[in-house]
């Protein structure tokens, strides 16, 4: 593993070994690599449907901007899913499991809970009953976060070393794309329903069963794919092994280890801050973006195009950035990008509705977050090497990572209810401010240099 660098001017002078364009184009092409990048698509898609979209979808029908932010707590499921992984980790699924395999037998079955799940929050109406739309939401939540949990754990346990970082950037590029057609694939199918005559509240229901049906993209990933290797060793290892026995392995053997681990508490909180930022702004952007005045078809266009290309060029830099610099400097440069971008929304709240404005914002704000995120789930990767609670110690790292998203955003709307626009994203850059710092410490702890190998 590279050693941690004792500050960032040093590591940057000192990089990785090249590899070549051929060899670097050539692993993205990898059938496990593919395979990881379908399933990134159809991880990403569920998340902004009880999110960004559904805020959209309150916004239009009335709901004030207070109940909008706390909104946020129907992503509770993503901050509490480490409590059910162990039983991904270590039960089996009626007839699923004995025909698809540990992993994929449960990937299957998350896939039509959810498919499930979206078609009932299709059937709420924000403006006549906001507490069923909540309780929609969050069945999506949790079916999404469960698929999660074994999405991480398939994508960790079938990647050899040399495909990781291609493994890690495709998956992130994927779940993005996934996002932008749950944003603005959704509204502009929206408003081609409303075009046709349908009310809007049809429109919105429709918007959500087609979404709904895209979910089979990653169902058909998973029947294509064959189980990993891995997985499949440690459940022959664990046969004989009782379902309690298994289950009290992979709850308290991941936790366990995990905190047996120098400076593990540290690593923990760094984890819920690193992509703070990103959640306290991203939980208003949409609705910044309505309040400023531009429609929804115009905040749908530059999302699905400009924004789309932001991303896929955001996750193939942040592969890049892993594959060529030590974690740690990899974490200083995501970092440091994905909160200065903020600013772009403040500038933007000041010009006012301008096109390019808004598109300069939105690439900014998908190009750092993307890089970003490749970045810290490289790092998140490097933490879970144990095949018999994989599954557990990513669910509870990732879970962790989403406490930003769900319980410190939930006030954002009150903050920006308070400063208005252009000061809230400001302060959406200084959040940013202790995980930085928090990395500072880690770094001189010699944290990076306990992981062992890195895989990126």
């Amino acid at each position: 593993m590279t050693s941690a660098p004792d500050s960032l001017p040093d590591a940057i002078l000192a990089p990785k070994p090249r590899a070549t364009w051929r060899e670097g184009m050539a692993v993205y092409l990898q059938p496990r690599v593919l395979i990881v990048l379908l399933l990134g698509f159809s991880s990403g898609l569920p998340l902004a449907l009880s999110g960004s979209t559904l805020l959209v979808w309150m916004r239009e029908s009335g709901v004030d901007l207070k109940t909008i932010g706390l909104f946020a707590l129907v992503g509770t499921p993503y901050t509490l899913k480490f409590i059910w992984a162990p039983l991904v980790d270590a039960l089996h699924v009626p007839f699923f499991t004995r025909r698809f395999g540990r992993r994929r037998g449960w990937l299957v079955f998350a896939q039509l809970l959810l498919i499930v799940a979206i078609l009932l929050l299709a059937l709420t109406d924000p403006a006549r009953s906001p507490l069923f739309v909540a309780l929609g939401a969050l069945l999506v939540a949790a079916m999404s976060s469960t698929q999660d949990i074994v999405v991480d754990a398939f994508r960790v346990e079938s990647l050899p070393e040399s495909e990781q970082a291609a493994g890690m950037a495709s998956y992130v590029a994927a779940y993005r794309v996934g996002m932008l057609v749950s944003t603005a694939g959704a509204l502009f199918l929206v408003s081609a329903f409303e075009s046709t005559g349908i009310a809007r509240s049809s429109a919105w229901m429709w918007g959500y069963v087609a979404m709904a049906t895209m979910v089979l993209i990653g169902t058909v990933t998973a029947l294509a794919a064959t189980e990993p290797a891995q997985s499949a060793r440690a459940e022959q290892a664990t046969r004989a092994d009782t379902a309690f026995k298994r289950v009290t392995q992979a709850a308290f053997g991941a936790l366990s280890e995990f905190l047996a681990r120098k400076d593990a508490w540290a690593a923990l909180i760094f984890v819920v801050l690193f992509k703070f930022t990103d959640a306290f702004s991203g939980t208003m952007t949409a609705p910044f973006v309505i309040d400023l005045g531009f429609t929804r078809n115009d905040y749908a266009a530059i999302v699905k195009g400009v924004g789309l290309a932001a991303t896929l060029i955001g996750g193939f830099a942040g592969g890049f950035v892993a594959r060529r610099y030590s974690l740690a400097t990899s974490l200083w440069i995501g970092g440091v990008l994905q909160a200065v971008a903020n600013l772009s929304f403040s500038w933007l709240a000041i010009v006012g509705v301008n096109q390019w404005a808004l598109a300069f914002a939105i690439t900014a704000e998908n190009f750092t977050s993307a890089i970003g995120t490749v970045i810290f789930v490289a790092y998140l990767s490097a933490l879970c090497q144990n095949p018999l609670h994989t599954a557990t110690q990513y669910a509870l790292l990732t879970a962790l990572a989403a406490v930003g998203r769900t319980y410190l955003s939930s006030g954002a709307g009150f903050v920006a209810s308070a400063t208005g626009w252009p000061i809230f994203f400001a302060i959406c850059v200084l959040v940013a401010v202790p995980s930085l710092i928090l990395l500072i410490w880690l770094q001189r702890r010699g944290h990076f240099e306990t992981l062992g190998t890195v895989r990126i």
